[in-house]
């Protein structure tokens, strides 16, 4: 059966576009790649309360229980992403990246429902000069110490949120990223973070709004990095009154052969909009890894918060321990082992302090929680 002629003509004009993209030389620079991690794990807890403690429930927990589950994440975020880069010429680039989290276990959204609520910002970098990049990212202070996290950020056991922040995330944000042989630099702006659902808010500039630098050293076995970051949030949504929370510090890594330590010191500071002290802490981890074999990865890790004041009351300085055993099977897929004792707090420092933001509740006159969790890597 032959075409009609308006079906003809249109798919002429569809080829010769076609190849007019094809033939543009910037076009022909451009790369989009498809990348992800599922991970997946079955996780066993102790002591553990389903209900989130709040000052409605007079941060009242239930009875601790033994808990058995599956889990997304033990290693890493599952997630899937895009990212593009177009070489423009003469040393210029435009680069793009969005990332979307997802419950492996429930196929659901992550990052409160958002579609793509680990990254999404584009940008431009110029060879020599740097990157400036717009949209929802990570802060410097993030940025900067995560070479030198012994579980890598690991997803089911650190202390993130009570290491960087919880607006270690951060929307409606300007960010310069630039290496310079061993040195690095960083620094970020951010004009509303969506954790609290306000920012940007006419007449209110502070609302919300974030900002912090990093710099950095890297050269044979040693690293260094120094970062500060400031997150101004909003504490009363009728008169925008904020805070201030304030975080710095420093870390360092050392190669030894197959074994790498390191370690790092964190300060914090969170007043009210009239000054009163929320929290301070100073914050240390240490801890390292080592390659047993070419497929075998042993990392341990210890982390302590010195709560110097919380709101004037007197808490147990929180500790955990993390071990994990990770054996790779090819370069995209790992078997993991992973656990964590907590003292003093939820496993990763869940207290109130913390926000109660990282889901593990201590039961009723529990001071500590153990988790233990196996699971499955795969990186595409």
């Amino acid at each position: 059966m032959k075409a009609a002629p308006g079906v003809r003509q249109y798919c002429c004009a569809v080829l010769a576009s076609a190849a007019a993209i094809a033939g543009s030389p910037a076009r022909a620079q451009s790369t989009v790649t498809l990348y992800g991690v599922v991970d997946a794990n079955i996780e066993y807890v102790n002591h553990f309360s389903s209900i989130r403690p709040s000052a409605a429930n007079g941060f009242a927990t239930g009875p601790g229980q033994n808990l058995v589950r599956m889990n997304s994440g033990g290693l890493s975020g599952s997630r899937w992403g895009l990212r593009g880069t177009e070489d423009l010429g003469g040393g210029l680039k435009s680069v793009f990246v969005l990332e979307s989290g997802f419950g492996l276990d429930t196929g659901t959204l992550q990052q409160g429902g958002r579609l793509f609520g680990r990254q999404a910002y584009v940008g431009i970098e110029r060879s020599g000069f740097g990157r400036i990049t717009f949209g929802r990212q990570y802060t410097s202070l993030f940025d900067a110490f995560a070479n030198f996290s012994p579980t890598a950020y690991s997803t089911q056991y650190e202390p993130i949120a009570a290491q960087t922040g919880a607006n270690l995330r951060s929307d409606n944000t300007v960010k310069y990223t630039g290496k310079f042989g061993a040195l690095g630099a960083i620094a970020h702006w951010s004009f509303g973070n969506g954790v609290t659902g306000a920012g940007e808010v006419p007449g209110q500039f502070r609302r919300d709004t974030g900002y912090g630098a990093a710099l950095s050293y890297a050269a044979g076995p040693l690293a260094l990095a120094a970062a500060y970051d400031q997150y101004n949030p909003t504490l009363d949504t009728v008169t925008g009154a904020t805070g201030t929370i304030k975080k710095a510090g420093a870390a360092v890594s050392y190669d030894f052969g197959p074994a790498r330590l390191m370690g790092g010191y964190r300060w914090g500071s969170s007043v009210s909009a009239a000054g009163a002290t929320i929290l301070r802490d100073n914050y240390y981890w240490i801890g390292g890894i080592y390659q047993v074999t070419t497929a075998l990865d042993l990392t341990l890790a210890y982390y302590y918060d010195d709560v110097r004041n919380l709101g004037g009351a007197n808490i147990e300085n929180p500790w955990q321990v993390s071990f994990i055993a990770d054996y790779n099977l090819s370069k995209r897929t790992d078997l993991y082992l992973t656990a964590a004792y907590a003292k003093n707090a939820g496993l990763n420092f869940d207290t109130s302090a913390n926000g109660f933001s990282n889901g593990y509740f201590p039961g009723s006159g529990k001071s500590s929680m153990l988790g233990l969790a196996a699971g499955v890597r795969h990186k595409f």
